[in-house]
């Protein structure tokens, strides 16, 4: 139940509200698809967790590319 409550807030943010910022991510898949699937593979809890932890890398000195859940 919460699982599918989060992946449909992130599916929202996707779909809506991240068209009005300009887009800059370094990783394939982007951070909020990368969400989207560690939270439909690995739960709330464990999907939280590996979606901050991919936030806080995605910085100026990341190379970036292609991280998959």
């Amino acid at each position: 139940m919460i699982d599918r409550a989060l992946v449909s807030v992130l599916k929202l943010y996707r779909n809506y509200l991240s068209q009005f910022k300009i887009q800059c991510c370094r990783f394939h898949p982007s951070c909020s698809e990368y969400a989207c699937l560690a939270v439909e593979k690995h739960g709330a809890a464990k999907g939280l967790v590996k979606s901050l932890w991919r936030v806080l890398r995605c910085s100026p000195l990341s190379r970036g590319g292609y991280d998959p859940v």
